[in-house]
């Protein structure tokens, strides 16, 4: 089997090697690509992403390539994510929205837009290349960001073949079963919403339902992403949310914080990629792998310490390691990489997807791209039936869709009046005109890589 990775000189590379190499065997991936258009990246990230797989699985054909269609040719299955325009596009997209007092974060606030302007596009190309060199009935798990608004996008343009991934749900079912120092993979979640913007239903562990003792427990706001709330609103919601919620629930504390701190969430994720990668550029990846590895971890390190800690005034309190050989803990890749593993046991098992609605959720359009549990059966995915659900919750839910269906229209259109509609909509801006400004200064920004709207 062959799978190719689309934006393999990131510098999440490492995990996504990892990860892959771990269930190569088992799931018969022989043949792996990473590609990137980025050449200096690639010869760093790629190539501990490559050595890292092969102190795991020599036996993988491991190729570095900047050439798309070589990595998609005869593909099996595609990971994409790429960032168009680097971390500096996405410290403008932030700014540009946060000069106006909007929450600039690139995959809940404004900047989401601006961002998803320039992924669609080329994402667009690859699903292209996909369709005409991969193998028939070939799958794409994208995980470039806003998940939401590139899913509900590229399935408005015809590639039904694309399915949104998100570690956040999966990486939080993995710190309940760290509370109750379960096994891994013994919690299972029933989730309903969108991306960024999904509830827990119903939490089992060991086939036990415990949500309810999760909200109640005073542990799960101190080890766990429930940090970020407080427990009267769990109580009130009456499900566990996702962590990204806090944009919603807590938007002008998120505001109020992000503007106080030094720097934003992408500068301090700019400053210490640019930081690390001129360290890495002046070491031999190859022959000195355990130097490059040192670097690596302590810049990293800073980088996943600080995870939402300007936002919510919380930084995490566990030094962050990798560990080349340990257990794999899933993250991202792991979600793809379950989808594969149930389609090829030939059975049926559930996993957290972004995948059309077709009447799971009462109140949404059965084109409308959800988050949601689902089953997945000889290859394809069917999400769980959740029907009427929490009323308030639906409101937040359709609010936010309303905006994503908006701003599809807009990107594969062009448009700036949807594009202005969109954001008008959208909760964390909810305002006509701030919505005008910001599509303005948007388009000037993304000039080189949209082109001219109408």
């Amino acid at each position: 089997m062959k799978l190719a990775v689309i934006g393999g000189g990131g510098v999440r590379s490492m995990f996504l090697a990892k990860s892959i190499a771990q269930k190569a065997e088992t799931l018969g991936i022989d043949s792996l690509y990473f590609m990137d258009n980025d050449a200096v990246k690639l010869g760093i990230y790629g190539k501990m992403a490559k050595t890292v797989a092969a102190k795991i699985n020599p036996d993988i054909d491991f190729v570095l390539t900047v050439d798309a269609a070589e990595a998609v040719k005869d593909a099996d299955y595609v990971i994409t994510t790429i960032r168009v325009g680097g971390d500096d596009m996405r410290v403008k997209d932030e700014r540009i929205a946060l000069s106006k007092g909007i929450l600039g974060q690139e995959t809940t606030g404004a900047a989401g837009f601006s961002f998803a302007m320039r992924s669609v596009d080329a994402l667009a190309k690859y699903c292209e290349l996909v369709k005409k060199l991969a193998k028939p009935g070939c799958k794409v798990f994208n995980f470039t960001n806003p998940a939401g608004v590139v899913s509900q996008t590229l399935r408005d343009m015809g590639y039904d073949f694309t399915y949104g991934i998100c570690d956040a749900p999966s990486g939080m079912l993995r710190t309940f079963e760290k509370l109750y120092g379960a096994p891994e993979g013994s919690a299972k979640g029933e989730v309903y919403g969108l991306n960024h913007l999904s509830y827990f239903k119903s939490i089992e562990i060991g086939g036990r339902d415990v949500m309810s003792e999760i909200i109640e427990n005073d542990r799960a706001y101190t080890d766990t992403d429930l940090r970020y709330f407080e427990k009267s609103l769990l109580r009130e919601r009456n499900a566990v949310l996702n962590e990204y919620l806090y944009y919603f629930y807590y938007r002008e504390k998120a505001v109020e914080n992000i503007l106080k701190a030094p720097q934003t969430r992408g500068e301090q994720i700019a400053e210490i990629n640019k930081k690390m990668t001129a360290e890495l550029e002046n070491i031999d990846i190859e022959n000195d792998f355990d130097r490059a590895f040192e670097v690596f971890e302590h810049w990293y390190g800073e980088r996943e310490n600080n995870y939402m800690a300007a936002e919510s005034g919380v930084k995490r309190q566990t030094k962050w390691k990798f560990d080349i050989f340990g257990k794999d803990d899933g993250g991202y890749a792991g979600v793809a990489l379950r989808f594969i593993e149930i389609a090829q046991s030939g059975g049926c098992d559930s996993m957290i997807l972004c995948v059309p609605n077709n009447g799971a959720v009462s109140g949404l359009e059965d084109s409308d791209v959800v988050e949601i549990t689902c089953d997945i059966k000889n290859g394809e995915a069917y999400p769980h039936y959740f029907g009427k659900v929490d009323e308030q919750n639906l409101e937040l839910i359709r609010r936010v869709k309303i905006y994503e269906r908006l701003a599809s229209r807009a990107i594969r259109e062009k448009s700036k009046v949807k594009a202005v509609e969109a954001l008008t909509l959208h909760p964390l801006v909810a305002s006509y005109s701030l919505a005008k400004e910001l599509v303005e200064e948007y388009l000037e920004h993304n000039r080189d890589y949209t082109g001219e709207w109408k």
